[in-house]
């Protein structure tokens, strides 16, 4: 993440974006941070969220998590999760965090697409087996918890609901496409296209929460 550099003449103090998150002192390397030390904190600043947070028994854990969550930005922690494998830990938070920033930018349009997705004849083939699909506002709550160390559900059934949540929004995208195919048809190939990317996020959440249950999951 790149910070602009302070000017020297006087004047107010500039905004800054928060110093990215790392559980580990990993020093920056011409051309950028060492990818494996990133690699690491990006793992280790998961698993404190995800697994310390439960595990403890301490009040105060939790707090604390939240309260770093809140000091350093989740956008600096989530950061160093991006370029993680799509079926890891920080991999599936990752998207978790992806799906809230949408659902947070776009509130109208990502209800538009859910809607029309629930309404399908095929959603409840989409999502057999599959807890129940949040909704928009739901989602956003649930990956809050997730992602600032309060969740203290069931993980896997949460990644599940989030690959669930995934494909009813896309098989509302690929409906709207196909009603937008003649009268607009650059739109109907970028939600066709949005709506491929997002049963893919679904899969590696499906696949992230079976690892879960199975330890596998880091």
């Amino acid at each position: 993440m790149s910070e602009n550099a302070g000017s020297s003449t006087p004047g107010p103090p500039r905004h800054h974006k928060p110093k990215p998150f790392a559980p580990i002192d990993f020093e920056p390397f011409a051309g950028g941070a060492d990818p494996a030390r990133v690699s690491e904190a990006a793992h280790l600043a998961a698993q404190a969220l995800v697994r310390r947070g439960r595990d403890s028994d301490d009040p105060t854990v939790t707090e604390r998590l939240v309260k770093l969550t809140d000091e350093q930005g989740l956008e600096a922690i989530a950061e160093m999760w991006a370029e993680s494998p799509a079926r890891s830990l920080p991999g599936a938070l990752w998207r978790l965090y992806a799906l809230r920033a949408a659902t947070i930018q776009n509130p109208e349009r990502i209800s538009v697409y859910f809607r029309a997705g629930k309404d399908t004849a095929q959603v409840s083939r989409v999502v057999a087996g599959a807890a129940e699909p949040p909704g928009a506002e739901e989602m956003k709550a649930m990956a809050d918890a997730i992602l600032s160390g309060a969740f203290d559900g069931e993980f896997d059934v949460a990644l599940e609901r989030s690959a669930a949540f995934c494909r009813v929004v896309a098989l509302g995208q690929a409906t709207l496409a196909d009603g937008a195919e003649h009268s607009n048809e650059s739109r109907a190939s970028k939600l066709t296209r949005n709506s491929h990317l997002l049963v893919k996020t679904a899969e590696d959440l499906e696949h992230a929460a079976n690892a879960w249950r199975l330890g596998e999951l880091d």
